[in-house]
């Protein structure tokens, strides 16, 4: 029997309509899409498929939000291992995956198992959230000779990568939301810096005045500052 091959599919930041005419097709043409759930029960993925993919049959699997390596490794392989059963069975499969799958996407860590494993992979690229984000705020990210410097916020060591030359962009903020601005202000780039929490969702947020923002945001927040 012909196994089935993986798809990692980037969704978009949000908006239905930011979705590609290529994630859709493949989509469409899978026999089965892999879901991501959040811990809260949450899948903010899904959200912006559901009305793409009809009845196809849909498999979950708990994604946790730690940085303990050891849990992480093990779910990884255990997301393989049920992925594997699939595709051993011929069945293609359309793994979701919010934003761009390439940019800090827990997918790539299951994409490589399945690939060493032998069995052939695809990733579908999707519109990166801080491309959306500077969209949504009517700016561009970088212009001439600028440089875009793309930074994990929830991650202590951003303070001395914040004096590169260049737009900073401050991903997956999260609990750490009210520490970044803290460090913004300290460093004088506040006030040269937004904040846009969950773009193109129904509950986005945007801070053009960081005082305003709370101590805490969502996972899907993004801070860009530009010098």
């Amino acid at each position: 029997m012909k196994k089935g091959k993986l798809y990692g599919v980037g969704v978009g930041p949000g908006d239905k309509e930011l979705l590609t005419l290529k994630a859709l097709r493949i989509l469409r043409e899978a026999d089965i899409v892999a879901v991501p759930l959040m811990r809260s029960g949450a899948r903010t993925a899904y959200k912006i498929v559901e009305e793409y993919i009809g009845d196809k049959e849909i498999i979950e699997f708990l994604i946790p939000m730690t940085k303990e390596l050891e849990k992480l490794e093990k779910n990884y392989s255990d997301i393989a291992d049920t992925l594997e059963r699939y595709l051993s069975g011929g069945k293609n499969i359309a793994f979701i995956t919010l934003g761009d799958v390439t940019v800090y996407s827990s997918y790539m860590q299951i994409n490589r198992r399945i690939s060493e494993r032998g069995y052939e992979t695809e990733l579908i690229p999707g519109i990166p959230s801080f491309c959306a984000a500077a969209a949504r705020l009517n700016m561009a990210l970088c212009e001439r000779d600028e440089p875009l410097i793309i930074l994990p916020a929830n991650y202590n060591d951003i303070e001395q990568q914040l004096d590169m030359k260049g737009t900073k962009v401050l991903m997956k903020a999260s609990r750490q939301a009210g520490a970044v601005r803290d460090i913004l202000n300290k460093k004088g780039l506040a006030r040269k810096a937004v904040m846009v929490e969950c773009c193109g969702m129904e509950n986005e947020k945007i801070y053009t005045d960081l005082n305003d923002m709370d101590e805490k945001s969502s996972y899907f927040s993004i801070f860009i500052v530009k010098d």
